[in-house]
This record gives structure tokens, C-alpha cells and sequence, in this order.
């Protein structure tokens, strides 16, 4: 039989961020105790910040019956001389009944011991107790508190719990509370429950008390709230996705509002108000023809026949967080930027201060400043060698100086922003303003690139410096575990050098880089670097294997040339043809094919050696405008290597012949090894 089941956790608000890190698990959580009790079904989980709904159209009020097998010792061990061994009677015991009712069976091409029992289902209604309390301790919402005399934590204290099975209320009590057929409704409406008679009673009853217990549903209703007030009012309301599943999950009845503050606060940088908005208050910036308004949308959850209170409620608490915005910009300005104070912040133990940190970031930019030299300048025709070093060694001195300001005390995600805010205030140049401001980029996976090669060096040492500083002091990520982002680092360098389309070699460069650090193993950087090109790039692993064991260590290069492979290997007619050049690479698998492999014309005795020889030479005499066309041309020699190897015996008794032959077949392999190993390719 089944019938409907209302399950309803009602807790004081829970605090939206850590609810919704653990929400994508939670359906899977309650799965999960479904099919261990075996009570799998469809069910559909809803929330508001003051309940978590299970709702099941179609609950089995009981276990099916189920048959368990038992296997026990072979025969020859369980009897003896007909009786049954101690074994056989512990086996008897372990299965619940008397030897005689033990039967024989095959496993593993043994007769053994063998009994299967019918065990009855449970109902449901004795198992839901349990299975709500391992729900409740399942969840992890980080932290947990506890409340009243009670042992057990949850991130919330639980006020009400109810659990009805069609008209049946089910009684039980956990976390102190006893399980009741009531719930509670919006706090505009009511502090007082309400009953209600079965399971589907409870939605109609909810929602004519104010909650709106569907999330998509809120999230209609402030859509739809947003669209109108834009028509009305003549604007765009910024929707940062992240923002709107917060006041989702922070309401029970959305409501929609527009409210103002003075021009003045436009001073400030936009992002210090949307921030400020967003942050603190959770509030929707609002804009006019592209540019920040003095208007703001917050989405209320009062039920209200005069919301103006309410609007003027929010703008005061605006009014006070902006006001103190714009003293924090006023005071940090006329301080301006110095970097003196960054000697008595400690980034990290062993590594110093962060103005120890800046100097090393320096080092490197000179490096870079140097190695980039000719296309900076071209870029940059109003500077000249001199110039540009000093500016750019200023760009990086400077660029974590507005750590010190009372801006980004407050709000510490603006960190290299009001340092560009604050050099375009002071007049300082705008390369060097826009190297503070992009510093940090990419800073997430959807992230924007520093828009120039000099923005990309401060950023490119910013991260060089953390890997190289991190891995001389043994701080090098282990497993899951990376507390100081260094993968990230290592992601970001390579999409910047991409961006950019500059040479950076991840072994010579690096090495180079390294050699002003606290000495450590080298390899252990450069294979953790080499790791994440697997990650980096969507292609058939061994491709970028393939290429890394050519030796290639360019970061440009190592990209054209996976990305050259893979569009070859994808092709359709590839795997027949790769079959001819695993040949190739098997041939040679026991040479050393990393010193010379002269071929001697001379000792050919068949024209199938010497077409082939003849076609090769042909291709390395040419220059390709791509690794992909190089590629081509080589795979393009699959007809004169299957002619060799179908008429030609490598491993002739003629020695010298036969190193001549290994040598042909070797420089053609050596010809692909300057892209990618062949060998090391699977498909």
C-alpha cells in the first residue's frame, strides 16, 4: 500500500550561504536513507528559511518481504562422518535455526552449506523516526550549535517537526521536540501554529497563512516583481544569480521594492556601493542607460499594506553603511598609497612580510619586464626601456597598498580595485593604475584576463612568486587538499601566457625564477605544473602526455601542439592509421633514439627503403606554418612505411643493414617526437 508523506522540519532562520553549499546534496542524503530503508520512491524536497519539506505523493506504508542467502563452510569441513561439525552448528545458529533445516548448494565449485531465509517487511511508520533523525545529522552546513540542555547540534535550533502518512499523524520526538500535526505560518501573519488533517491538507493551509513553500516559485514572483518595476521606473536591475538564491532562500514572501539614496554616495566607486549593497544588505543595484543609479531593489519578506516603512527603513541602514564608505574613501585619500606599512603585515611563516612578498614579486617582474621587453615597448611607444622598468617596478611595489587603506579593511574583495581608483585620484599613470586593478586576474574559472602585457606581468608575478615561495618552504598541495590555491595559480599563469601569446617555459623559466628561493626539488615544481595541463585542457589524456614527453616545456607551444594532435586524432579515419605508427614506435622502443640516427643511402638494397627515405626527406626539408600541417605531412608518409614494413625485413643477419633500416625507422619517430611521443598516444 502507499500513501502520501509530509515530512516538515521547521528550525529559527537558517543563514542562507552555508544552506545553499550543502543543497545540491541534500536530495541525494535523503536517496540515500530511502534505499537502505528499503523504502525507495519519487519525493520532492522544498524549503524557506524556517522549514525543510519532504513530500512524498506516493510513500509504500511497508517494506516489500525480501530473501536473504546464507553461504556457509564446504561440506568437507561442515560434517563428519555424517554429523554435523561445529562449524556446521554455528552456522545453523547464525541463521536462526535448527541443522535440520540447513540445506546444500554450489558456490565456487563447492557444495557448501546454504540457507535462505523470507524476512517480513517492516512498516514504514517505525522506521520513519530514524530515518529522520540520520537526515537531520547528515546534513553539514559547516558549522552547528547546540540549544538547551540538548547533546545533539544542528545549524539552527529545531522548533517543530511533523510527520504524517496520509491522515495519520506519526509520533515520535527528536532533538527535544515531539513530532505534532502542526506547522507555523508566515511570523506577518501569526506566532500561533496550525493543524492540518493529512499530508496534502498542509500545502492549502501553508499557503493561505502567507508562505510560499515552493523556491522557484519565489524566485517567479521576484522576477516578475523585477519587470515591473523596471517598466515602470524606466531602468535595469542587475541580477547577480548568486544574490537572487540568497533572498530565495532568505524569504517566505517575497515582495519587491525600490528604494533611493542621496547622489552624493555616487562619488564613491561603483563597486564600493554595490558592494556595500550586495554584501551587507543584500540589495539589487539598480542602472539607466549603463550606468549606476542612486536607486536600489530590496525584496522584503513582510506582508505589509504600507511598504513605505519598510523602504524607508533600508534606506537609513544604506544611508549609514554609504556614509561610512565615503569617510573611509576621504581619509585613505589624503593618506594616498604607501607600501611602508606592508612590512609589518606577515604573509606567511618563513616567507616574511607581504612587503618581503613584493620585493620577490618585483624580482620576477624584472625578469619578465626583460624577457618581454621588445613588445612591451611596441605597445608602449611613449616609454623607453628605462622608463618602462621603473614604471613597472613601481606597479608592482605599490601593488598591494591599499591593504592599508580603511576602504579594503571593510570590504577586503576590493583589494586592487581602490588601489586603481586611488592612483587615477592621485594622477599616476594609467598603466600603472590599471596593473593595480588587474593584479589578481583571473581570480575564479569565468574570470576576466589582464587586459594588457603590462597588467599581465604584476598578475603573472603576483602567482609566480606564491607557487615558487610555497613549494621552497614545503607547502606544496597533497591530495584534495590546496589551503593556498596553488593549482588555481598555476591555471591562472597558463591562461595569462595564453592570453598573452608569450613565451614562458615551464622549465627554464621557472628554474631561472627559482633560483632566488630557499633551494628545494625542482622536479617536484615542474611535474605539479605539468599536472595541470591535464586538467587545463579537454583532450584525450595521453595526447598531452604525448606532447609533454617530447620534451616540449613552452606553454604556447605545448598548447598549439596538443590542440594540433587532438584535431588529428579525432578524425575519423585516425585509428586505422595510427596502427602503421605504433609500428614505428615499437620498432624502436628498445633504442636509443635520443642520439644521432644517421641513415647511409648507400646501404638500401630495395626500392621500398628508398621511397620511403625519399618521402621523408622531403617532409623535414619543409617548413609548416603550423604543428597540425607538420603533423599532417608526416602521417601522410602511412603508405611508404606500410610498403616498408610489408617488404622490408629490419632485422636483416646484415648488421650494418639492419642499424641502417632501425635508423630510418627511428628518424621518422624522431621527426614526431619534436611534437608529440607517438608511442605514447592511445585511442
Amino acid at each position: 500500500m502507499i500513501k502520501p508523506l509530509l515530512i516538515e522540519i521547521g528550525v529559527e532562520e537558517l543563514p542562507a550561504i552555508p544552506f545553499l553549499k550543502e543543497l545540491p546534496n541534500i536530495e541525494t542524503l535523503w536517496l540515500d536513507i530511502l534505499e537502505k530503508n528499503a523504502l525507495a520512491c519519487e519525493f520532492k524536497f522544498y524549503y524557506t528559511p524556517r522549514r525543510l519539506v519532504l513530500w512524498h505523493e506516493a510513500f509504500p506504508t511497508q517494506q516489500n518481504e525480501r530473501e536473504e542467502e546464507f553461504f556457509g563452510a564446504p561440506l568437507s569441513v561442515a560434517l563428519k562422518d555424517g554429523e554435523p561439525t561445529p562449524a556446521a552448528l554455528g552456522f545453523a545458529k547464525k541463521c536462526g535455526v535448527d541443522f535440520a533445516q540447513v540445506s546444500q548448494a554450489q558456490k565456487d565449485g563447492k557444495e557448501v552449506l546454504y540457507y535462505k531465509k523470507t524476512i517480513a517487511g517492516q512498516s514504514s511508520k517505525n522506521l520513519l523516526q530514524a530515518m529522520i533523525e540520520s537526515f537531520i545529522k547528515g546534513l553539514n552546513f559547516g558549522k552547528s550549535m547546540r540549544w538547551g540542555f540538548l547533546e545533539e547540534s544542528f545549524i539552527r535550533p529545531i522548533r517543530w517537526i511533523g510527520c504524517m502518512l496520509g491522515d495519520e499523524h506519526v509520533p515520535f520526538s527528536l532533538f527535544g521536540v515531539e513530532s505534532t500535526p502542526f506547522s507555523y505560518p508566515h511570523r506577518t501573519i501569526s506566532y500561533e501554529p496550525f493543524a492540518y488533517m493529512f499530508a496534502g491538507d498542509y500545502f492549502d493551509r501553508l499557503s493561505e497563512r502567507g508562505v510560499v513553500l515552493y523556491p522557484t516559485k519565489r524566485e517567479e514572483i521576484i522576477l516578475n516583481d523585477f519587470k515591473v518595476i523596471e517598466k515602470k521606473e524606466g531602468i535595469h536591475i542587475e541580477i547577480d544569480e548568486d544574490l537572487l538564491a540568497e533572498v530565495v532562500a532568505i524569504t517566505e514572501y517575497p515582495k519587491a521594492l525600490i528604494g533611493s539614496f542621496e547622489e552624493r554616495f555616487l562619488r564613491l566607486p561603483p563597486e564600493v556601493i554595490i558592494t556595500s549593497m550586495k554584501e551587507n544588505q543584500r540589495y539589487f543595484p539598480v542602472f539607466k542607460e549603463g550606468k549606476l543609479t542612486n536607486r536600489f531593489i530590496v525584496v522584503s519578506n513582510a506582508i505589509s499594506d504600507d511598504y513605505d516603512l519598510i523602504v524607508r527603513g533600508n534606506e537609513k541602514v544604506l544611508r549609514a553603511r554609504l556614509s561610512d564608505a565615503l569617510f573611509f574613501l576621504d581619509n585613505d585619500l589624503k593618506h594616498g598609497l604607501s607600501y611602508e606599512g606592508l612590512k609589518d603585515i606577515t604573509y606567511l611563516d618563513g616567507l616574511g612580510s607581504l612587503l618581503d612578498k613584493e620585493l620577490r614579486e618585483k624580482a620576477i617582474a624584472t625578469y619578465l619586464t626583460s624577457k618581454y621587453q621588445p613588445t612591451l615597448l611596441a605597445q608602449n611607444a611613449r616609454l623607453n626601456a628605462s622608463s618602462l622598468t621603473a614604471l613597472m617596478d613601481k606597479a608592482v611595489m605599490y601593488s598591494k597598498s591599499d591593504l592599508l587603506s580603511e576602504m579594503v579593511y571593510e570590504f577586503t574583495e576590493l583589494q586592487g580595485l581602490m588601489g586603481y581608483y586611488y592612483a587615477n585620484a592621485m594622477g599616476e599613470d594609467e598603466l600603472f593604475a590599471l596593473a593595480l586593478k588587474e593584479q589578481y586576474l583571473p581570480n575564479s574559472e569565468e574570470s576576466a584576463l589582464p587586459s594588457t602585457l603590462f597588467s599581465a606581468i604584476p598578475a603573472l608575478a603576483y602567482k609566480l612568486d606564491s607557487l615558487i615561495a610555497l613549494f621552497s618552504i614545503d607547502k606544496i598541495p597533497t591530495g584534495n587538499k590546496d589551503p593556498y590555491a596553488l593549482r588555481r595559480a598555476v591555471n591562472g599563469i597558463v591562461k595569462i601566457v595564453l592570453d598573452q601569446g608569450i613565451a614562458f617555459d615551464i622549465k627554464n623559466d621557472l628554474k631561472a625564477l627559482s633560483a632566488s628561493y630557499k633551494s628545494f626539488d625542482f622536479n617536484v615544481l615542474e611535474t605539479f605544473f605539468l599536472e595541470r595541463m591535464y586538467q587545463f585542457f579537454d583532450v584525450n589524456p595521453s595526447i598531452i602526455t604525448a606532447v609533454i614527453s617530447s620534451g616540449e616545456r613552452d606553454i604556447v607551444r605545448l598548447s598549439q601542439k596538443i590542440k594540433a594532435l587532438s584535431t588529428i586524432v579525432q578524425d575519423d579515419g585516425f585509428k586505422e592509421m595510427f596502427s602503421t605508427f605504433k609500428r614505428v614506435a615499437n620498432i624502436i622502443k628498445n633504442m636509443d633514439v635520443s642520439t644521432e640516427t644517421p641513415v647511409d643511402e648507400k646501404l638500401f638494397d630495395n626500392s621500398y627503403e628508398k621511397e620511403l627515405y625519399a618521402a621523408f626527406k622531403v617532409v623535414v626539408s619543409k617548413t609548416y606554418n603550423s604543428f597540425e600541417e607538420n603533423l599532417d605531412v608526416l602521417f601522410a608518409l602511412k603508405p611508404q612505411i606500410d610498403a616498408f614494413f610489408d617488404n622490408v625485413m629490419v632485422n636483416t643477419e646484415d648488421l650494418s643493414v639492419r642499424a641502417n633500416r632501425q635508423n630510418l625507422i627511428a628518424s621518422i619517430y624522431n621527426a614526431f617526437k619534436s611534437i608529440a611521443d607517438i608511442k605514447e598516444i592511445s585511442i
